[in-house]
């Protein structure tokens, strides 16, 4: 949006891309692809100029969640009551105060209720999550000062099983918010989402209406993702997944289009050395802890997965080259593993794959790590230090 509020033209935008292109001496061949949001005038503007693009997946799941979420009136009143609620806590100190009295006298630690924003569902979940954990504090709380609103029953029933529903949801956002997380995540969290949300539960009771928007937003708003050719080619070249979260029409088209791949990168010319850091960079330490945390629910549907794609591959498998059929027959890595750090030390064994996977495992999932960053330069650098060199300002966000 610019500065004076009017939303940009996909002419303008392109523009402004070409531009940059040229300031920062990047040639077009250059650019794998560029992840954008959802709106029309960015998706136009890229295609106007030829730049391959993928949508955020973590702006593509809100919309999403939010459908399921406006679907069921019942919900809708559940949430506003608890926002009236957390409200009344943010607006009065005095109540916070008597809060964290009952609090002590439960012997509970003293603890604030989440306040969600709409623009970011999982805090309406976490807002949900807190309600629940504080809800013997609450009940003695009612009974001795007024609260705007209450919760009944039924809807404190409710709440519990809204946040079972939306963990997976939750989980995956977490997932593929970190630094890590490629677009090769994409098929796979997609698919995992659907099987979980096909699946009855008895956890189900109130939220019926919701699971089946959910899964109907999903499957609307992810339809073309198995179809990408950057999405097929980078979960393919992830070992983790390779070719098991395809169904089996599609899977020739994903052998195809590998050995496309394959063959254009063995006729053009090698790229330069530094690109290899991209692929020795192995995970962050803190998150390589967090992505071996056990997950209960969305990531167990993996095991299964690989469990029934096994022997359908094996006898779907054609011979396409030596190197391709190699690389398919290898044993998948555990999820918690990094793939760029299975082709550092296998490249010399897949040579010609080792390129493509440099390629397309680059490509982030999300923009949630770059608005970090743009987030954490806008601290550094704002009006009271608009003097602040760019080498310093570098400098100080490394640290």
């Amino acid at each position: 949006m610019s500065r004076d509020g009017r939303v940009p033209h996909a002419a303008n935008l392109a523009f402004t891309f070409e531009k940059m292109l040229q300031h920062w001496g990047i040639d077009r061949s250059r650019v794998h692809v560029v992840l954008r949001d959802n709106a029309r005038n960015m998706v136009k503007a890229l295609n106007d100029i030829n730049l391959a693009s993928l949508p955020c997946m973590a702006h593509t799941l809100q919309l999403a969640v939010n459908e399921g979420l406006l679907s069921q009136r019942s919900i809708i009143d559940m949430v506003k009551t608890g926002r009236k609620i957390v409200g009344h806590f943010k607006h009065s100190p005095q109540a916070y105060s008597q809060f964290h009295d009952i609090q002590e006298q439960l012997g509970q630690p003293r603890k604030c209720l989440q306040q969600d924003v709409i623009t970011r569902w999982n805090s309406t979940f976490y807002m949900l999550e807190s309600l629940i954990e504080q809800r013997r504090a609450l009940g003695a709380f009612a009974t001795e000062h007024d609260l705007p609103a209450t919760l009944t029953m039924h809807q404190w029933g409710l709440i519990e099983n809204v946040l079972t529903l939306l963990a997976p949801f939750e989980e995956l956002t977490k997932e593929i918010s970190s630094s890590t997380a490629t677009a090769s995540d994409v098929i796979p969290a997609i698919t995992m989402l659907k099987r979980l949300l096909e699946k009855r539960a008895d956890t189900d009771f109130g939220v019926g209406t919701t699971k089946a928007t959910l899964l109907e937003a999903v499957q609307r708003r992810f339809s073309d993702v198995e179809k990408e050719p950057l999405y097929m080619l980078a979960t393919v070249l992830d070992l983790r997944y390779k070719n098991r979260y395809f169904s089996n029409e599609v899977k020739d088209q994903v052998k195809q289009e590998l050995q496309t791949a394959l063959q254009r990168e063995t006729s053009s010319p090698p790229e330069e050395p530094a690109a290899e850091a991209s692929m020795a960079r192995g995970p962050d330490p803190e998150e390589a802890s967090a992505a071996k945390k056990p997950c209960s629910l969305l990531f167990s549907v993996h095991d299964e997965i690989l469990k029934e794609k096994t022997e359908v591959e094996q006898q779907l498998a054609s011979p396409l080259s030596v190197q391709v059929q190699s690389y398919l027959s290898e044993a998948p890595i555990g999820r918690s593993e990094n793939a760029l750090t299975y082709w550092r030390i296998n490249k010399d064994k897949f040579p010609a794959l080792a390129p493509l996977a440099r390629a397309y495992l680059s490509a982030p999932c999300t923009s949630v790590d770059s608005d970090r960053l743009f987030s954490l330069a806008g601290h550094v650098a704002d009006e009271r230090r608009n003097r602040l060199s760019g080498d310093k300002a570098e400098m100080l966000l490394q640290a």
